[in-house]
């Protein structure tokens, strides 16, 4: 791997750090970035599924997840983990990723990870050939393509230490602050950084200084590079013998700071859990030395380091190795920005023509598109494209739920109102307020629990008692007038499109089982049309690849009852004008249709 991350990395965010996230997208907008960075935040306690953040002027919602392995799922080319838990938690939020597979480097923000679980987590990245990237780090940056979190500080900041496109430096530091700090001191004395890792201050982390200059050796857009180490460990001797053996041919410039520590009596401990010297080699001293006689570019202090910088890199420009970097276009960051108050993601009428899902309305909606009413709702109810087979069977269950004559409850309702002068949408509002529980949601329940019996492999005798033990009807089952000898041949004709045009029927082969029980005790008892469109709305969803998962938020949520509601709409409407049409007068219902039992009122003293 030559080049840590580009322009079109994307990673899932462990932790729903949301400042942090509008930080890497505050700097995606400014730099041109085509795409978030931010793919998908895990958010195990998140109630809502998704949250808004700011894209420049505008918005962009980006979905939350309970889980990694969900989020991967959705976004399998997200390649980078940005794990933001505790210590208490980052360990196993690791490993968990790893054993997913499907990711090249993870960020691991926390410290104070126990050493024998970080020894234990480094060693299984190493395994998988991930880079991780701390514990105890800031993260690391890609000049102009993609950066973690808060590394490099504000736009500001990353603007003027020139972080927002690519140099000629690879900087490797143990220390976020001083990364920072290195960052803005090389691009005032040079012209900014190509890749830049701090690795982290635990005394343990994943990717070292060897892994990362390595890999920088080999990335064509690192020129030199700039190594700042510390007090404790040995891990730039690696470097050392790296140089030695011609496995990096690149120009480094080094330091380790903690020098001052040779002026204590005794050791002392400094900021990072690994800067503290336990021997003569570990000291800053001792390792400055080192590298500089195996011929890294050494300052005589910190405060010499700017120096030397600017003395390789005018070396290397003026050689012709580093030529002269374009200044690329930048956009920029509103200082105010107003969050909307609603959100639409299934048609948009800004432009010159308005969409359904992305398409023009021009494209589904004139008769030579040869789309229908059911391409309409797959576009409008799923955002997706349904097949043939599957937008005909919608249109044909709203053409078979659309009337079943003037008696029932919401055709009543809409009939009275009509002749009471009220206008069609008022009529048609109280037709559709009946339809619930009792009047349509037996698609919702068919679908629901013929879907729980099968989903749990309950035989057709233990769902009839699993369903007399919630006490209440099986929905879907049991007609008032048709029976297995004088069946509905509305539910004949949704069983004969099934059989031709779904690719399979599970469900409705499971549910006729049942049907074989039930009408054995009674004639009537027979999967009636709201049953067999609830079961085969489920059967058509598996077959189109949804999850067990959305079939069922799309039966909780009503989604079924919906095509029942679309169709009997038509029909309502018709009700209501046919009462316009008749001129009929303002109902009152007959009294000797009324049982009246009316008692003289007690009295209270």
């Amino acid at each position: 791997m030559e080049k840590l991350y580009t322009n079109e990395t994307q990673a899932i965010f462990w932790n729903n750090n949301a400042s942090a996230i509008q930080r890497m997208l505050d700097y995606d907008y400014t730099i041109n970035r085509k795409t978030p960075s931010v793919a998908a935040i895990v958010a195990p306690t998140a109630e809502s599924k998704f949250q808004k953040f700011f894209w420049g002027p505008d918005e962009i919602m980006i979905n939350l997840y309970k889980n990694t392995a969900a989020a991967k799922k959705a976004y399998p080319n997200a390649d980078v983990l940005l794990n933001f838990a505790s210590f208490r938690t980052a360990y196993d939020v690791t490993i968990e990723a790893l054993e997913l597979g499907g990711f090249s480097s993870i960020m691991v923000t926390a410290e104070g990870i126990p050493e024998r679980l970080a020894r234990v987590m480094n060693q299984a990245a190493r395994d998988k050939n991930v880079t991780v990237i701390g514990p105890a780090t800031v993260g690391a940056i890609a000049p102009g393509g993609f950066k973690i979190a808060n590394i490099g500080g504000t736009i500001e900041n990353i603007i003027q230490s020139k972080l927002h496109r690519c140099g000629s430096c690879g900087l490797v530091t143990r220390s976020g602050g001083l990364f920072n700090e290195l960052s803005n001191i090389i691009s005032i004395n040079a012209d900014g950084i190509a890749e830049g890792v701090a690795i982290g201050g635990d005394r343990f982390v994943g990717s070292v200084f060897i892994d990362n200059m390595l890999r920088m050796e080999k990335n064509p857009d690192v020129k030199y590079m700039v190594l700042l180490g510390e007090v404790g460990g040995t891990e730039e001797y690696k470097v050392i013998e790296a140089v030695k053996n011609g496995l990096i041919k690149k120009p480094i410039i080094a330091w380790c700071i903690g020098t001052i520590a040779k002026h204590f009596s005794t050791g002392v401990q400094f900021g990072h859990a690994g800067a503290s010297a336990n021997a003569d080699a570990e000291t800053a001293v001792y390792k400055n030395q080192a590298m500089a006689d195996a011929g890294f570019y050494v300052p005589t202090s910190f405060n010499e380091l700017p120096n030397k910088i600017a003395e390789v890199y005018g070396k290397l420009k003026a050689e012709g190795i580093i030529g002269e970097i374009a200044e690329p276009t930048l956009r920029n960051v509103p200082k105010v920005r107003r969050s909307k108050e609603f959100i639409c993601t299934i048609s948009d009428d800004r432009g010159d023509e308005a969409t359904y899902a992305g398409f023009p309305i021009s494209s589904v909606a004139t008769p030579d598109t040869g789309k229908g009413i059911g391409d309409v709702i797959s576009l409008l109810w799923f955002k997706k494209q349904y097949p043939k087979w599957a937008t005909e069977f919608i249109e044909t269950v709203i053409k078979t739920v659309a009337d079943h004559g003037p008696a029932v409850s919401g055709a009543h309702n809409a009939k009275v109102t009509a002749r009471a002068g009220k206008s069609v949408v008022e009529s048609l509002v109280t037709g559709l307020l009946t339809i619930g529980p009792r009047f349509g949601g037996a698609i919702d329940g068919a679908a629901e629990h013929f879907k729980y019996a099968n989903d749990n492999n309950l035989t057709p005798a233990e769902f009839l008692n699993h369903m007399k033990k919630l006490g209440i009807p099986i929905p879907g089952i049991g007609h008032r007038i048709k029976s297995l000898r004088n069946p509905d041949l509305r539910v004949v004709g949704l069983k004969k499109f099934a059989a031709e045009h779904f690719p399979a029927t599970p469900l409705l082969d499971y549910a006729l089982t049942v049907e074989q029980l039930t009408t054995s005790k009674k004639d009537n008892l027979i999967l009636n049309v709201d049953g067999t469109i609830g079961i085969l709305m489920v059967d058509m969803w598996r077959a189109l690849g949804y999850s067990e998962e959305e079939i069922n938020e799309f039966i909780s949520s009503g989604t079924l009852n919906a095509f029942f509601i679309a169709g009997r709409t038509i029909g309502f409407i018709g009700h209501v004008l046919d009462e316009k049409r008749l001129a009929m007068p303002m109902y009152r219902h007959p009294m000797d249709d009324i049982l009246y039992q009316v008692d003289m009122a007690e009295e209270i003293e």
